[in-house]
This record gives structure tokens, sequence and C-alpha cells, in this order.
């Protein structure tokens, strides 16, 4: 019996070791495969998003399923860039905004941590081994592009940076940087403070090609929202009158909200006798507080006298002609303040209709040190109101043509003129 045992367990040890054997055969053309960072960074991604998806349904697609169409994809991947691009094509299948992923390569990858950094400790201690200095920062021009038909277009520029201050102008296509093609971070890399020459057409005529020099610069993406709206902050004197202006970059964070009070209240804005408030293109983030000044009921106003007798009169709600300037890269929480813009009839909404992106997104670190972005939230207004995939409409509808536009802006011409016939009345 106990000879037979002892064969017994014999055989089961090499049945056990035989099927090990051949289990490892069967894989052995796998390993690499799933050794490849592209493939652990894909299902990092996958199950990031299973774990967090606002919708446990998915949006009604099949997330298992879409992982196993994709994965053969990925195993071909040869380099980052493509596994990127094959990614967000399996997030495109959630038809949802707020669900990207982004790389070291994309200025978007950089301006979102810098939004999300001041909000979040643990992203904070995440951070500080991809940037040891603290600064979440990249080199750049402060141009955002748009391709078009194969062609790179300046879609807009930020307030006195350095595609402002050199000369490049919204519509304009960038054919070259240095004579190799335009990438909007490669292209600036190691350059900050260092003169780099941009071929750019300015119409559609070849004629009218010429080079721009422009020396990057390396922008804090924490801040880089709030100087720009500083920057842009004006008074435009027609007709007699003082119109206001103030293009909100991003208001994702309380200062950005505290300079447009106190522009209005105390500083540059608060003589003037209209507002334009821009929202277009940049990040969103922000809530309704915004417009407070506009909706609030109005409380008393404060006048101080110093001794020589000047007196200085404080109100605290904005009362005069205002007027709010969207586009199609106007998102998230300012498609709800142009909703809520309307429904509190604070005055009219110009432009063109915003992108319907109106969900909460946060940020995932992936182990590439990578960024996944995934839409955590479902946002309704008054209850039953979803502006995700619809968006806003404005109430003077202003088309745009970027393409060699040569940096003329009919939205914001026929917001001044709006607003000027506004206080004429």
């Amino acid at each position: 019996m106990k000879n037979f045992r002892s064969r017994l367990n014999r055989l089961a040890i090499i049945i056990l070791f035989s099927f090990s054997v051949l289990l490892l055969l069967w894989l052995a053309p796998l390993l690499p495969t799933l050794a490849k960072p592209e493939v652990q960074v894909f299902e990092q991604v996958w199950q990031t998003v299973n774990d967090n998806f606002f919708d446990p349904k998915f949006n009604g697609v099949d997330w298992k399923a879409i992982r196993e169409q994709y994965k053969p994809q990925i195993a071909r991947a040869k380099s980052t860039e493509e596994a990127a691009v094959i990614i967000n094509q399996m997030l495109s299948q959630l038809r949802t905004s707020h669900t990207r992923f982004y790389t070291a390569n994309e200025p978007e990858y950089y301006q979102l941590l810098g939004i999300f950094y001041p909000r979040s400790r643990d992203l904070q201690k995440e951070l500080r081994k991809i940037f040891p200095k603290g600064k979440i920062e990249y080199s750049g021009i402060g141009a955002f592009t748009k391709e078009i038909n194969g062609k790179i277009f300046v879609k807009a520029i930020l307030d006195k940076s350095p595609a402002a201050s050199s000369g490049l102008k919204v519509g304009d296509e960038i054919l070259s940087v240095d004579g190799k093609p335009y990438q909007a971070i490669q292209s600036f890399a190691g350059k900050a403070g260092q003169q780099v020459k941009l071929l750019i057409q300015r119409t559609a005529d070849v004629n009218s090609r010429q080079e721009i020099a422009i020396a990057p610069k390396m922008f804090d993406t924490t801040k880089i929202f709030f100087d720009a709206q500083q920057a842009s902050t004006q008074v435009i004197e027609q007709q007699g009158k003082k119109i206001g202006y103030i293009h909100i970059w991003s208001n994702a964070a309380d200062p950005h909200q505290q300079q447009l009070q106190d522009d209005l209240i105390y500083g540059r804005l608060s003589s003037a006798d209209a507002l334009i408030l821009d929202l277009r293109d940049g990040w969103g983030g922000g809530d309704l507080d915004y417009l407070n000044i506009f909706t609030a009921k109005p409380g008393p106003s404060v006048t101080n006298i110093r001794r020589n007798g000047k007196q200085y009169t404080y109100n605290y709600q904005w009362k005069k002609p205002a007027v709010m300037l969207v586009n199609e890269g106007s998102r998230s929480s300012k498609e709800i303040l142009a909703f809520a813009f309307q429904q509190h009839r604070i005055g009219q909404v110009i432009g063109s209709k915003t992108t319907g992106a109106v969900v909460a997104g946060s940020p995932f670190l992936m182990k590439d040190n990578s960024l996944l972005y995934v839409a955590v939230t479902n946002v309704f207004l008054n209850n039953d109101q979803r502006l995700e995939g619809k968006g806003v409409t404005p109430d003077i509808s202003v088309p745009f043509s970027l393409e060699y536009a040569q940096g003329a802006d009919p939205q914001k011409q026929r917001a001044i003129e709006t607003v000027l016939q506004k206080t004429g009345e």
C-alpha cells in the first residue's frame, strides 16, 4: 500500500511538472509582449477606467470586449507615441469628454497637472519624482494649435507670451521650426531663452511665407493661465465709451476668480462702461461663484473718504452691460457659466457653440509617468439638464474661419459692437 501511494505521488509530480513545462512553452512567445511597457500601461489604463469611470455601464459599451479588441494592436506598438494613439482610440469608444491619455510630448500633459497640483496632496507627492524642483513646467511659446487637413494652424495665443511678442498671429500656418516639422513640446525642449525660427504662412498664397524669430520660455503651469488672464485685462475705448475686457483662460483656481472680482470692483475694469468676459479656449474647472458678482442681491455701496477729501465708492455688484464670448474650445465649467449667463439674463452669449464637455474628470498617473484623465462624475444642471454632448448655443452666432485668419477676431469685434449698443440704450 505504501509503495502504491509512493508511486502515485511520483506520478502526480511528473504530471504536474510536465504540465508546467507545456504551459511555459505555450506562454514563452507571449512573455516578451506581456513585458512590453506599452502593454503594461495599456492594461493599467484599462483597469483605471474600469474602476473609476462614472458610469458602471460604460455608456453602453462592452468595456471588456473593447480591451480584447485593442490588445493585439497595442502588442504591435513600437513606441510610446504609437501606443498613445491606440489607447486614445480605445478611450474614444466611451464617447465621453474628460477621458483621454496624455504623454509628456503634449502641453496638455503639463497644463492638466498644473491645474490639479494645488488641489491634491497625493498628486503632489507623486509628482516629486517627475519634477524634483517642485515646478511643473515646460518650454514653449504660448500658442495653441489645431491640425486642419494635415496642416498646423495657430488657434489661440496666450497674452504676453513669446508667441504674442514675436508677432505670430491666430490663423498662421506653422510649416517648420528650425527646419524641422513642428512639435508642440520637442520643437522647443531645452531651448528656453534661445531663439528658434518658425517658418509660417500667413495667407493661402505661398508667397506670404516668412520666418519669425522667437525665444521660448519656461511656463510654470500652476500659474500660466493666471498670468495670461492678468495680461489680457484691458480697457478698449471706442465712441467715447470704455469697454472692459478680460480673457479667462482657465477658471480652475480660486485666485483666477478673485482676480476677476478685484479687477471689476477695485481695479482696471471698475471704471469701464461695459464688460466683455472672454471664455474661449483654455480649460474649465471652476464653479458658479464666478457669476455671483453679476447675480447676487445688491448690497450697499461703500464710500471711502481720505484726509485730502478724495473719495472712492465701491459697488460690489456689476450691473452695467456685459456679454460673454464662447467657442468650441469653451468646455466644462465654462459651459456651465455660459448656460447660467443665459439663464439669469446677465447678457448675451456671443461666438460659436461650445464643445459639450460637461462631466468632471480626475487625473491618474500611470507607471511610466504618462497621464490618464478619466470622467469620474456625471453632471446635471437644474436636476435634469445635461450639457455633455450638447453644449451651449450662443445668442449671437459668429462664424470664425481659422485658416489664414491673419489675427482677425470677428467674434471679439461683434462683442464690442454689442456692448457699445447696450451702453447707448
